[in-house]
């Protein structure tokens, strides 16, 4: 029997005609690979810019009358980012939810693979196949220190046991907070100075640093900006990701 990524059961009709997608990095996944059969998309979905589709909420908060007037073959929702309380309330309407589940990038690509064939019934696109070449070699040698704020006032970094981490650590990019007890501590910004970073990335969401707000935070460290994206979403923004090791290697020096 076909179960998603918690190993719930998973009685769907494939191919999927229509989709919803509450999870930002997916909905991007979805629509480049068959843009037609997604319906529904939260409002933090940004990706792809032209996204023309029936807004329902947040993440955290979405629109469950909404989504189930969509009638959709399908909603994917994500362990961390969605609720289990709306997940069950959504299956409770009768709609159709798959669940899925990443800390690592092999996770990630294994879990899109999963949805696309499994639940979908779509089959493998060309930009999976890319991503796995691009990130299915042996991890290579550190290259930098790097540290990655997401949050400040208070300051809050990536920590332990997170996809980001991982992404980095493919990347040949160790981070300095990877031992932290928790996966997005809170820290002082004298402490992210001073804990022997090469570099602090600061990307731009889900606090969107920029050139005005964040880098003038550190006196010791140098700072680049970066798209929050190629750090946190795992789809079609992973070929992206795989070029972002340089810039951060050239900003070192």
């Amino acid at each position: 029997m076909s179960a998603d990524d918690l190993g719930h059961p998973w009685h769907g009709s494939a191919p999927a005609g229509r989709v919803v997608s509450l999870v930002p990095s997916i909905t991007e996944a979805l629509a480049v690979t068959r843009p037609g059969a997604l319906v529904g998309a939260t409002d933090w979905c940004t990706h792809p810019a032209d996204l023309d589709v029936v807004r329902v909420r947040g993440t955290k908060n979405p629109d469950l009358a909404a989504i189930a007037a969509l009638e959709p073959d399908v909603v994917v929702v994500n362990k961390e980012e969605n609720r289990e309380l709306d997940v069950r309330r959504l299956r409770d309407r009768g709609v159709p939810v798959w669940v899925t589940d990443v800390r690592t990038v092999p996770e990630a690509l294994a879990s899109l693979g999963r949805l696309l064939d499994v639940a979908l019934g779509w089959g493998r696109p060309d930009w999976l196949d890319e991503a796995e070449r691009l990130w299915g070699g042996p991890v290579p040698d550190v290259t930098a220190r790097v540290a990655v704020p997401i949050w400040r006032d208070p300051w809050m970094v990536v920590g332990s046991s997170t996809f980001t981490g991982d992404l980095l650590r493919r990347m040949g990019l160790e981070n300095v907070h990877g031992d932290a007890d928790d996966r997005y501590p809170s820290v002082d910004v004298g402490e992210v100075d001073a804990a022997g970073a090469d570099v602090v990335l600061l990307p731009d969401e889900p606090y969107v640093f920029t050139a005005d707000d964040g880098p003038e935070a550190f006196t010791t460290t140098p700072t680049v900006l970066v798209q929050g994206r190629l750090l946190t979403w795992y789809g079609p923004s992973l070929l992206d990701a795989h070029a972002l090791r340089d810039q951060v290697v050239r900003a070192v020096g």
